[in-house]
This record gives C-alpha cells, structure tokens and sequence, in this order.
C-alpha cells in the first residue's frame, strides 16, 4: 500500500494561512511535536468531515535543524538540507532560520483561523512564530502585480509525479519537499511601467495570460528563467498577501517539489542568471525577504511520529 500524502498537490484555495515557527532554545521540545503531529492528522480528518467541500488542508514541513533536534529518523530525507543563499551579482535569495512550517488553506476564512488558532496553542510554550501570513485569492488567481500566477502548474497526476517524492528516496516515498520565500513588491515603481513594459518583464500578455512566442520574448523575462523545462516542474501555490496602505504588498511564494533539485535550478536562473548575469528582470522590483526549506513527511509518518519517545533538547545554537 502506498504511504498517503499530506495535502500538497491540492489546488489554490481562496484563503491561506502560512505560519513559520522555531524552537526555543533549552526546552524539552519532542513531547509537543509528537501532540503537534496528532493534531495535523485530527484537523485534516476533521475538516473533510465537517465542510467536505470547503477544500480544507493543514500542511506540515519540518526544517533540517529541526529534523534532527527532534531526533527523527536518521538518515534524514536525500536532499534535506539548510537552504543555502543563491547570490548573483544584483539580487539575492536569502536564507532565513525556520524549523517548522504550517500551510493552512480553505474557502473560508474561519476555517483558516480555528486550525491556526489551535496550532498556536500547541505550539506557544516551546517555540516562537517568526513569520504569519494571510494570503487571500486575487482575481483569477493573479498576484498583486496583476498577472496570472501559476500558469505553469502542473494538473492531473502530473502534479503526484512533480510534487511526490517517488522510489528514489525509498524510506520518504510519499514526502515531498517544501521551499518558501515571502516576497515583497515595489508597487509603486511597478505601476509606473507601461502595460507593454510589464509583459517583457513577466513574459505574458496581462489581460488575457497568453506566452510571448520565444521570438518576442525577452532573454530575461520571469517565465523564461523561471521555467526549467517540462521535465522540470513544481507544483506552486503562491498566494498575494499585505497592507495597502502601507505598500507592503507581496507574494508568498511556496513550492511542493519531488526534488529539491528542481527549485535550486529555477532559483539559479532567476537570482544568478542564465546565462550568469542575465538575471530575472522581475526581482528589480520584487525582493526576497525570507527562504527556506523544509520537508513534508506523509501522514504516516505524522503517525509514526506522534507515537515515539524522545527528550530533544536544544544544545542552545
């Protein structure tokens, strides 16, 4: 029997809660992941009985530090690692601290706000929330800039086989990987550039999502650095997110891929250049404020996790 995934290859829903956590250092943290564990399984069975069509899922990554301050299984997933900074000569994609990562999402905001709420009570005593955002559907699915975000999705059991970690990993079969970055925009810089100007910058058209031939395209535009190929994909679920009035106004980007390999190319060709120096045109006006990578065991693991004893206590690094 096939281990069963957590919920990474569900579709965009209309709302989203991304919540970020690190441990405390000197406290016993095993016994509250273990309860944490248990109630991810709990909250997903819950919400498909309840509102079995509200499309409800609560997700958990768990960081490498994380992994083995928790003493979980040795040796840890293939490529689970500390993510490590993409410099190019303009724009970096930073590394930040993050060991657990909850991706809650629903067609209703309440249902977003009970699974957060009751993670945080678990969770309070022995670690710290660094990062909490709302994400909320714009339009037909665009980011704040306007465009259509995730075109480039894969559908069907396409995304199984882009999101799921498969018989090359055999002991985390089922896992997937989890890479996040919160990006913020420069609205105002953006909307100062013609419609035209834009769609060289993304490399579709705004109005209607249609892809520049390869003749028109710019050499730098996102789409065509972003892209790696069809054999190349992830399954992205990048939501809008941030307060207006102060032009804090982002992209949480977060991606579900069967190999983190596959977004470490994406990433080397947006931040260093493909070639070196033709970097992404879109982080000029778009900035990386966070990144990190986490693993997703399935739900058998959760169990399998929920069940063991251990003292993990921090060496308070």
């Amino acid at each position: 029997m096939n281990p069963e995934s957590q919920n990474v290859t569900d579709y965009t829903n209309n709302n989203t809660i991304f919540m970020v956590w690190n441990f405390k250092d000197n406290l016993e943290i095993r016994t509250v992941f273990n309860k944490l564990c248990k109630l991810v399984i709990n909250l997903n069975n819950s919400v498909n009985v309840r509102f079995p069509v509200s499309r409800a899922s609560c997700v958990l990554g768990i960081g490498y530090d994380a992994w083995f301050r928790l003493n979980l299984p040795a040796p840890a997933p293939k490529e689970l690692t500390n993510f490590a900074p993409v410099i190019g000569e303009k724009h970096t994609a930073i590394s930040s601290k993050a060991d657990l990562h909850i991706h809650i999402r629903a067609d209703s905001t309440s249902i977003c706000y009970d699974m957060a709420a009751a993670i945080s009570d678990v969770l309070e005593p022995v670690a710290v929330s660094i990062e909490e955002i709302h994400g909320f559907r714009y339009w037909d699915s665009r980011s704040i800039l306007g465009f259509v975000d995730g075109t480039e999705n894969p559908h069907g059991i396409d995304r199984e086989r882009f999101a799921i970690i498969g018989d090359d990993d055999p002991a985390y079969k089922g896992g997937s990987y989890l890479f996040v970055q919160k990006y913020i925009h420069d609205l105002s810089t953006w909307k100062g550039l013609s419609t035209a100007d834009q769609e060289k910058i993304i490399g579709r058209s705004k109005a209607d999502d249609i892809e520049m031939s390869d003749e028109v395209k710019p050499a730098n535009a996102h789409i065509a650095l972003a892209n790696v190929g069809d054999d190349f994909k992830i399954v992205r679920d990048n939501m809008p997110f941030g307060h207006m009035s102060t032009n804090e106004m982002g992209t949480y980007f977060i991606a579900y891929a069967s190999t983190f390999s596959t977004v470490q190319k994406m990433l080397n060709n947006m931040f260093i250049g493909f070639p070196a120096g033709n970097y992404d045109r879109i982080l000029d006006f778009s900035t990386a404020k966070t990144g990190s990578l986490f693993f997703v065991p399935t739900f058998d693991m959760l169990d399998e996790f929920q069940n063991q004893v251990g003292a993990a206590l921090s060496s308070g690094n």
